[in-house]
Parts: C-alpha cells; structure tokens; sequence
C-alpha cells in the first residue's frame, strides 16, 4: 500500500480536521522572503491548502502540486476565486516543472514523503537564483503522562497498536539533523524556527483527526472501527475534550 495515497480518501473530513500553521509562522518566512505579487511559489503535497491561503492573500502565484486526484480537486473548488493559483495532480517526483522559476518552495508536513536525494536536488534546480526553500512540520503529541485526557488516548493506543517504547515529544535535536541536511544539499543561510501550542478538541474531532493518519488507514476496516469507537468512548470518559501538544519547526535556507 503507498500510504501516500491514503489521505485521498475522504478530503472533507482532512479539510475540517487537520489544523491549520500558526500566523508567526508565515510571518517569519515572508520576512525571510520578501516576496511580493511577481513572486512565483511553488507548494508540495498541498493537501487541502492548510498552508496555502497566507501566500495567495499575499498576491504570490501559487502552483501546488497534489499526488492525490480527490485532493487537488477539492482544492480547485476551493481557491477557485484566486486567479493567482494553479494546481497540478502529480507525484513531484515525476512532474515536469520549469527550471529556475520559483522564487520560492515550501512544503507543509510533506516533504519528508520525498527520497531526500531526489527531493532536495529537483527543488534546488527548480528554484531561481536566490530562491528559497521553506519546509516546515507539525508534531502533534497526545502521550503527556500528566495529563488525564491523553492517559485516556494512550489506552486505545496501547490497546490497538501497541509499541515497546513509550511515544516522546518532538526532540529538538532533530532540528540540527535538518539543519545539517539542509546544509549538506548545498542551502546556504540557514534559519530555523519552533512555535509550540496547544490544541483542545472534542473526542469526534479527535476521531476524525486520527482518521487523516496514514497508518491509521492502513489498519484493517474491524480494527479501525473498533479502535475509533473505544478512542471516543475514553476521551468522553475524561471529559469530552483532549489536549494535542504541537511542536512545530520551520526551516528555510537560500541557494545563493
């Protein structure tokens, strides 16, 4: 199974159910970036546009690529009022994109479905000169032990898909393992970021998060109903609402 293609299976609910990048965020790449309305974009995996909508209000020309058909035509239906935005459904790995012509890349919580080697090279060559890469993740963590509604989802968790080590929070030397990627695939003035929030959702929003997850949708149909029944059931039990600790990381670098 390419689990890429899993979150292709229901775009409304990953619309309403995946969150959406902190403001600080686009902030800080537009202040790394300085991009204007001739800037040319370019988004990998757009999803269902969590990250999309601060560049186009900016006036950029957003070309996002989408491996997944549902996916991109859910989101030409819903940037449809943006002349500013295209969107190709294909892998990018396969796409045939014009060489030096984005002012920048980015890629929210996707870039890591790319082999590094192929990835980092194709954005490079894709880039102009003086072109910029951002790549940015959310690490959602729900295993706080102090925490009386994640000990609740810990408990299906452990129930349903068991694991010898107890889950971690994002670890934040991780940064310099990207950092040093980056680095190494020849990006030059590397920055880094890291927003932390906090997120309360109620158990069904949480159930239709958990339903985004590729390795979720890779369990069979009995144990994925099975498990989403007893996930809602638990956090109920603790209260209806469940805290989801983010950690999220920014990275951007320039080729020249």
């Amino acid at each position: 199974m390419d689990l890429r293609r899993t979150f292709n299976e229901n775009e409304n609910n990953y619309d309403k159910a995946r969150p959406a990048y902190p403001d600080k965020l686009f902030e800080d790449i537009f202040n790394y970036t300085n991009l204007s309305e001739n800037s040319n974009v370019l988004e990998i995996g757009i999803g269902t546009g969590q990250a999309t909508l601060p560049f186009l209000n900016r006036g950029c020309k957003v070309t996002a690529i989408e491996l997944g058909e549902n996916l991109s035509r859910y989101c030409i239906k819903k940037f449809s009022q943006f002349s500013n935005f295209n969107i190709i459904n294909s892998d990018f790995i396969e796409a045939e994109l014009p060489q030096n012509s984005f002012d920048l890349i980015y890629s929210a919580t996707a870039f890591h479905w790319i082999p590094k080697n192929i990835g980092y090279i194709k954005t490079k060559s894709l880039l102009k000169p003086n072109g910029v890469v951002a790549l940015f993740w959310n690490h959602p963590f729900v295993s706080n032990t102090s925490d009386k509604t994640n000990l609740a989802s810990m408990s299906v968790y452990e129930k349903y898909r068991p694991h010898d080590k107890t889950p971690k929070e994002f670890d934040l030397y991780k940064c310099k393992e990207q950092i040093k990627e980056l680095d190494n695939y020849g990006f030059k003035n590397i920055k880094s970021k890291v927003y932390k929030r906090t997120r309360k959702i109620t158990s069904k929003e949480y159930v239709n998060l958990i339903k985004t997850y590729s390795d979720h949708n890779a369990l069979t149909e009995k144990v994925k109903n099975a498990f989403e029944k007893d996930m809602e059931r638990a956090v109920d039990k603790a209260g209806g609402v469940i805290n989801i600790y983010d950690t999220l990381d920014l990275y951007l670098g320039s080729i020249y």
